[in-house]
């Protein structure tokens, strides 16, 4: 479905075409995580990318390719992630977990990414600990919403959780590695947890290119 003015359905979750954090942010992907079990698809999350349109400028480079082209394009994912414009992350839980299993998850994807680039030293594996704590103790009910925001001023990134009207639970990621490997588990071309989104965020990305 293009971006346009109505609302996005990802599987039953409903994701606004447009969000303001700091300003106005436009839904450029969206798509959901699921595994396979037992020739069953089981799906976790329903994930939708908010983004300034100022994207386009930082991503030139690419114009004229399709959709298909940049999302087999790693580079081209590295440049979404390193591009200097607000984003922010929604995630909706479709099937309860702990939030201690997402944050596993989170923690090893994020751990193994920075060891393969060398980049994994005390002042990260500290950082990471902090947001692996952050889940520790919720609990993933279907609707919960997790915010991961990344500013375009900084290279840090804020995390929410709300659930059920309850008091929304903040944390900071203030560890530029860190906060760009939590993009990259988003973000992160053909090694993304979200295969759907960056299919999408590519398709979109392309057309925009192609005006």
């Amino acid at each position: 479905m293009a971006v346009g003015s109505e609302t996005v359905m990802v599987d039953q979750v409903p994701f606004a075409p447009e969000i303001t954090v700091t300003k106005p942010l436009s839904l450029l992907g969206y798509g959901v995580t699921d595994i396979e079990i037992h020739f069953l698809q089981i799906k976790y999350n329903a994930i939708g990318i908010y983004m300034e349109k100022e994207i386009i400028q930082h991503l030139a480079d690419w114009k004229g390719k399709k959709g298909s082209e940049l999302a087999e394009d790693d580079v081209f994912f590295d440049a979404v992630v390193s591009a200097p414009v607000e984003k922010c992350f929604r995630i909706v839980v479709i099937k309860e977990i702990k939030g201690s299993q997402y944050g596993v998850q989170l923690e090893s994807a994020v751990r193994d990414r920075l060891a393969a680039i060398d980049k994994y030293e005390e002042e990260e594996e500290e950082a990471l600990e902090k947001v692996t704590e952050f889940f520790q103790k919720k609990y993933f009910k279907k609707d919960s919403l997790i915010t991961f925001h990344f500013p375009a001023a900084s290279r840090t990134a804020e995390i929410s959780f709300a659930t059920e009207g309850k008091e929304e639970a903040k944390a900071k990621v203030e560890n530029p590695n860190v906060a760009e490997m939590i993009q990259k588990w988003y973000l992160g071309g053909t090694r993304s947890v979200s295969p759907t989104t960056v299919k999408s965020l590519a398709d979109n990305l392309g057309t925009m290119l192609a005006q």
